[in-house]
Parts: C-alpha cells; sequence; structure tokens
C-alpha cells in the first residue's frame, strides 16, 4: 500500500512575490477578495504578519484596480444569467458561497433581473438542457424531474409552474405555488 509524501512546508513569501502570486490567481480565474485572501493565507507564515501582508497586498491590488468584489458580483451575475441560463436564487447561493455581502448582492440581482423574465428565462434553460416535455405514462415522474431541476436552477416556484401549465402538464393542487415563495 503506498502512502502519500508529507508535504514540505512552503517557505512564506516576501510581500512583492505575494503580490505576483495573487496577480497570477487573478489571471487564471476571477476571484472575490475573500477567495484570494484565501488561497494567500498558505503563502504566508501564521499569526498578525501575515495578515498584515496579505491586506497591503489586497490594498494594493484593489488600487490598481485588479480587485474588486462589485466587480466580481456584476460579471459573476451577468455571466451565470447569459450563459449558464441561472434563474436569481442560484446567482444569490454563488454570490453568497464566495463571500461577497448582502447589500452587495442585493443590488447586483436586482440591477441584473430588473428587466429578465423569469419564464422565458426558465424556457431557455430547459432549451440548453435540451429537457424533453414529459410525455407518456410517467409524465408526472418526468415532471417532477423538470421541476427539480428547474428548482436547483434558481427559478421561483411560480415560473416553474408557469413553464408546466404551457406544456399542458397535469399537476397536482398540492403542489401549486404560494405566496410566499414570490421573489
Amino acid at each position: 500500500m503506498a502512502f502519500a509524501r508529507a508535504k514540505k512546508k512552503k517557505e512564506p513569501l516576501s510581500e512583492p512575490a505575494l503580490l505576483d502570486y495573487a496577480v497570477g490567481m487573478l489571471a487564471r480565474k476571477m476571484r472575490s477578495v475573500r477567495d484570494l485572501k484565501r488561497l494567500m493565507r498558505t503563502r504566508v507564515e501564521e499569526g498578525e504578519a501575515g495578515e498584515q501582508r496579505i491586506d497591503r497586498v489586497v490594498a494594493r491590488l484593489k488600487e490598481l484596480n485588479y480587485l474588486s468584489d462589485t466587480q466580481f458580483a456584476a460579471d459573476y451575475t451577468r455571466l451565470r444569467k447569459e450563459n449558464e441560463k441561472f434563474g436569481r436564487r442560484r446567482v444569490q447561493q454563488g454570490l453568497v458561497q464566495r463571500g461577497i455581502h448582502k447589500d452587495l448582492i442585493a443590488s447586483t440581482l436586482s440591477t441584473a433581473y430588473e428587466d429578465v423574465d423569469e419564464v422565458a428565462l426558465a424556457r431557455q434553460y430547459i432549451e440548453r438542457k435540451r429537457m424533453k416535455r414529459p410525455e407518456g405514462e410517467d409524465a408526472k415522474k418526468q415532471a417532477a424531474r423538470v421541476m427539480g431541476r428547474l428548482m436547483r436552477a434558481g427559478f421561483s416556484s411560480n415560473a416553474i409552474f408557469k413553464v408546466l401549465r404551457s406544456w399542458d402538464v397535469e399537476i397536482d393542487e398540492t403542489d401549486e405555488p404560494s405566496v410566499e415563495d414570490e421573489p
């Protein structure tokens, strides 16, 4: 049985080297301030000195306009809405997971989704995922699958039921959306 080698503790980076490391991380993928700080903590010494070094590098990146949670939230929301066809709730969950502040999430989502027809976006998601209209003897089961996928994609139950009704899918009265489900 093979055992994994013990990882060598990497030498802490100096401030210029940490700045280069952070710029490289940002060049590979857009990141929030929290994500970048988490990555940099592995490359500095533990304690107050390391945190101060991270804070100085983050301040420098913000000064250079390489790092901005506002820009990250706007880009993330736009990409998830336009490319992935995700609903508002799914994008909100992603931003929360990446450490974006609640107020910034609310303002970004209200701006991005103010003119969006959620039913049309749900239909685009269905088309993108090549989901088929529920038919046959197990139509209810298929409709439940479609409903679950749309819920996970971040659409409100009102939008989901409108899509299912447009397909003439039989829906149980107990499955009707409540007023609490309104966004």
